[in-house]
């Protein structure tokens, strides 16, 4: 078995590439509404919810670092989200900051129940 600090060095830069690999696939994006970093948020909470059945019900928690803190922890970018929400506001977009904050929390958090119902009716 992997030691679980190599598995997260590993799965942290997996998961950083594929990061960076959203961000140059979304080409239409910049610095006037983050899409890419939503895009990347939702796109790990449904992965999160996926993986966090996989790793319970079939693959065992000896995975859980690769697979959760790793991979996840760095192609999610809750910090990145922080300092775009926090630019937009501090730029006057008052209305941008909230839609960006509201609609990435909300849609994160129905991919993570998405990507759970997925993962239970796949290894349940």
């Amino acid at each position: 078995m992997m030691n679980p600090f190599l598995q997260v060095a590993i799965g942290g830069a997996a998961g950083a590439t594929a990061r960076y690999a959203v961000y140059r696939a979304i080409t239409w994006h910049g610095p006037a509404f983050p899409v890419a970093t939503g895009v990347v948020n939702v796109l790990g909470s449904f992965a999160m919810g996926v993986l966090a059945v996989a790793v319970a019900m079939r693959l065992g928690d000896h995975y859980a670092p690769l697979l959760l803190t790793g991979v996840l922890g760095g192609f999610t970018t809750f910090s990145a989200f922080s300092l775009d929400a926090l630019t937009l506001w501090e730029r006057g977009q008052v209305w941008g900051m909230a839609t960006y904050v509201l609609a990435s929390v909300v849609l994160s958090l129905a991919a993570v129940v998405a990507g759970l119902a997925l993962g239970r009716g796949i290894w349940a």
